[in-house]
């Protein structure tokens, strides 16, 4: 045999450890059970409270009886369904986008858009700090890479003009930094994209649902939702918090990706349930004006205590709060003390986030009620004094 137990035993000893994986016992919602523990959760990507709201749940069930539990096809041969069709509407609608295409997962539809319309001949241009599917689906083209360093639009435009000989050149970015909670400076990118005959791709997982006065997220919010050229997001946030991904854009660019998109073509259709639950999502997000604008009550609140508090909050008003630590040892027992005092809120380490910039990523929803919140923060201060009193008796070295 190649390889041994021990061959791999040696690889886990070499990838830094991180949280365990703990179970929740109940719906995902701001109140859930973990381990017998019952907790506040404030690290779910749930920005609207939508995971478990009983219109998305009673449309989820009600498609088990009318079309079943699972495609058992691709979408081409026998897994399209009138609900497939009527989602990529109701999300061009959400967008103002021509056209959408689903796919099992966003970081599939990242996956598959570089191959699909990019070669050697072409260049994409990408912020440094995109999610890993972004960078991934760029290694499976052919096209040349060249990163700018994050939001900076002076590095962005000298990478442009390294890029100039290509045929097609395409700036991506995220439109929300999952780690940072920071928003991509949209205006300025398409701005500068103009100048230079770019295309723009924004990832808007975090911002679909979240930003903009109608929840279509960083494009809304930022004024460009007639300028940028291709859209990725998720199902799996705020949009019912399921499963599921897509793009949307130009016609022409999502009818090349329908056909050429590797994880597309070849991947199952998105299940009837999850379709059904995210319509009936999207219904709550055409209508969540006041779901949104307690979302950002919910988080300037937060924010304001924790920094009254003395903690180190990054800048920002997204939902998406990361309380910084620096070392990692200490986000780890500050993640462990939280969960004693009944907060469930984990510890980002290298290598998901630079070393010496570990912290617990926070993330509200607008479900939580100013108590949670309220209780949360207190959390913050008393597991903050556990571990001083940790260090103090010398109990964290023993």
């Amino acid at each position: 045999m190649f390889t041994t137990r021990n061959d791999f035993r040696a690889v886990l000893d070499d990838i830094a450890r991180g949280p365990s994986e703990r179970p929740i016992e109940t719906p995902q919602s701001t109140r859930i059970s973990v381990d017998g523990h019952e907790l506040l959760n404030f690290c779910a990507n749930d920005y609207l409270g939508l995971a478990n709201h009983p219109r998305v749940v009673a449309a989820a069930k009600s498609a088990l009886d009318t079309y079943g539990f699972g495609m058992a096809s691709v979408r081409f041969i026998c897994g399209t369904q009138p609900p497939h069709l009527a989602l990529e509407r109701a999300i061009s609608e959400l967008l103002r986008t021509e056209a959408t295409l689903l796919q099992s997962s966003c970081f599939d539809a990242n996956g598959g858009i570089f191959a699909a319309l990019l070669d050697e001949r072409d260049a994409v241009i990408s912020d440094e700090l995109n999610h890993a599917s972004i960078i991934d689906g760029i290694r499976l083209s052919k096209a040349v890479r060249y990163r700018y360093r994050t939001r900076d639009i002076d590095d962005l435009e000298v990478q442009l003009r390294r890029a100039a000989r290509f045929r097609r050149r395409l700036v991506v970015t995220d439109g929300v930094f999952s780690m940072d909670g920071a928003q991509a400076p949209l205006a300025a990118i398409c701005d500068l994209a103009d100048r230079y005959a770019a295309m723009v791709m924004v990832d808007d997982s975090h911002g679909v649902g979240v930003l903009g006065a109608t929840g279509a997220g960083t494009t809304e919010a930022a004024g460009m939702r007639n300028r940028v050229d291709i859209i990725t997001g998720t199902l799996g946030k705020a949009l019912g918090g399921a499963s599921g991904g897509f793009v949307s854009g130009r016609t022409e660019i999502v009818e090349v990706l329908r056909r050429r998109s590797r994880p597309y073509v070849f991947s199952n259709a998105v299940p009837p349930v999850v379709v059904a639950g995210s319509l009936a999502a999207l219904d709550v997000v055409k209508a969540g004006a006041v779901e949104r604008q307690r979302l950002r009550e919910n988080a300037k609140s937060f924010r304001r205590s924790m920094i009254e508090a003395g903690f180190d909050v990054l800048p920002g008003d997204h939902p998406i709060i990361p309380v910084m630590f620096g070392d990692a040892a200490v986000a780890d027992r500050m993640s462990a003390a939280l969960f004693g005092h009944g907060i469930h809120a984990v510890a980002f380490t290298h290598p998901v986030v630079p070393p010496g910039a570990a912290r617990i990523r926070i993330q509200l929803s607008a479900a939580h009620t100013d108590g949670e919140i309220a209780c949360c923060v207190a959390a913050f201060v008393r597991a903050r004094r556990d571990i001083a009193a940790d260090a103090h008796t010398g109990t964290v070295d023993e």
